[in-house]
């Protein structure tokens, strides 16, 4: 099952390794990250391999949202079927 995190803000040191850290603690696999810095707004977008996670997507969404809030960044995970649907043209 994959996901696709977002990660918007802001641009400062350490964003990626938080994001990184927390998604290798819980076995969540990056299968493919693209990530711009236009002027100080950065944007990273990652395609995620949650099959595996050793939390539930609910959960990983909650803390992910919450690592967001302390480095001053909006993080979403959402499910590729979810994402595809809401970004069908």
């Amino acid at each position: 099952m994959k996901g696709i995190i977002t990660v918007l803000g802001k641009d400062k040191v350490g964003i990626i390794a938080k994001v990184c850290t927390y998604l290798a603690e819980r076995n969540v696999n990056i299968l493919d990250i693209s990530q711009t810095i236009v002027q100080d707004y950065f944007n990273m977008m990652m395609i995620v391999d949650i099959s595996q996670a050793a939390k539930s997507t609910e959960v990983l969404v909650e803390e992910l949202q919450q690592i967001g809030e302390e480095i001053g960044v909006e993080i979403k995970l959402q499910h590729e079927d979810i994402f595809n649907i809401m970004h069908r043209i």
